[in-house]
């Protein structure tokens, strides 16, 4: 089978690591680098002995497949152009700014029998792989991810930046409709929500508390899965996962702490824990999730199938994301009519619809 030849766009550091993967791949070609930025496309350019380029466009005609890793407001242009060119893509996360564009993306790419990918890495740690096999159906999800401000992503909130990591990870795990959602957030550095908390109810009854925070002293990745069967604790940094499985007599409500006589009281004490909420520990091995996401867009390619993270799976992130950034920017701080509201804290603002007033579209994400 001959090499995929292939090209990133955006030479900033993720784009970096992803032409790195491309480049040390055995079954694919790395073409070029393309950034308008020349000491970064240099520099990756001669990293990986390959073609440094100051935009896309040198690389219609010359490519099968293509790596988006540029700011998130150039996505969606610039995956347009690719995938009308015939070019299967990887979007780097989120797919787009807003849903609207992220459901045009889908449709072109499905239009054109080509693969749409979006690069949510973390469905590829294994701790969570493990996590989704172990708890089904999940009817509770707490979810905290906080970094440092990097000046990276400075183009979107943490809602995009962070929160949508698991975002995603929550809607593979959840097979059913969003019922409500409630969030609010403030802007700490920026024009942007850097601290962020959403509740989602679904319609199966599970409700998913997501948090993110990108001005924290405390680097976190965290979750924890409740269902009616069982715990799962996920530690996304150390790649570790613990599971609690209640026993079968607490599983049929068959022990009765009101009937137990003061010595079983005494002994439950003890051996309650062990005997009846058995914990199991388990720690995986490293492993460079995204050489394997990489290695999983080739593979969608060449064996024409869906990647892992298709390109509606990353538009129902981004509708969700939107859905939450609508609720934080009407999030009212105080009771009084003009009182502060949103990521920011401005004074709510009243507009008397006159004949010719029409409501504006829906809020981008971001």
């Amino acid at each position: 089978m001959s090499k995929i030849r292939t090209a990133v766009v955006g030479a900033g550091r993720l784009g970096g690591f992803h032409a790195l993967k491309l480049y040390q791949n055995p079954h694919v070609e790395l073409v070029a680098v393309a950034d308008p930025f020349a000491p970064n496309r240099h520099r990756v350019a001669s990293e990986c002995f390959c073609e440094s380029l100051p935009d896309h466009r040198g690389l219609l005609g010359r490519i099968d497949a293509a790596i988006i890793a540029t700011p998130t407001g150039l996505h969606y242009d610039l995956a347009k152009q690719l995938l009308e060119a015939g070019v299967h893509l990887l979007v780097e996360k989120p797919l787009c700014n807003d849903s609207a564009d992220a459901d045009a993306l889908v449709a072109l790419a499905r239009r054109k029998n080509l693969v749409l990918q979006v690069g949510h890495v973390e469905r590829f740690n294994p701790a969570f792989a493990a996590a989704a096999e172990s708890i089904q159906s999940p009817k509770y999800i707490d979810a905290v991810r906080a970094s440092a401000y990097t000046f990276r992503s400075t183009d979107v909130g943490a809602v995009l930046d962070l929160m949508i990591h698991d975002i995603d990870l929550v809607l593979s795990l959840v097979k059913s409709r969003v019922r409500s959602v409630e969030a609010l957030g403030a802007s700490v550095v920026g024009g942007h929500e850097d601290v962020a908390n959403a509740r989602i109810a679904f319609e199966c009854g599970c409700v998913a508390n997501l948090s993110a925070s990108r001005v924290s002293y405390e680097a976190v990745r965290r979750m924890q899965l409740w269902s009616l069967q069982g715990f799962g604790s996920i530690d996304f940094a150390n790649r570790s996962l613990s599971v609690v499985r209640p026993s079968d007599a607490l599983l049929r409500r068959e022990f009765d702490v009101d009937l137990l006589a003061p010595e079983e009281i005494e002994r439950q004490r003890k051996s309650f824990a062990g005997e009846h909420l058995p914990r199991e520990e388990r720690q995986f091995d490293a492993v460079d999730a995204l050489a394997l996401e990489v290695q999983d867009f080739i593979d969608s390619i060449q064996n024409r199938r869906d990647p892992r993270v298709t390109g509606e799976a990353g538009r129902d992130a981004v509708s969700l994301a939107e859905e939450i950034l609508d609720r934080i920017h009407d999030h009212a701080w105080d009771s009084s009519q003009d009182g502060p509201a949103g990521p920011r804290a401005l004074p709510r603002r009243h507009t008397i619809p006159a004949p010719h007033f029409t409501l504006p579209s829906r809020r981008v994400a971001g």
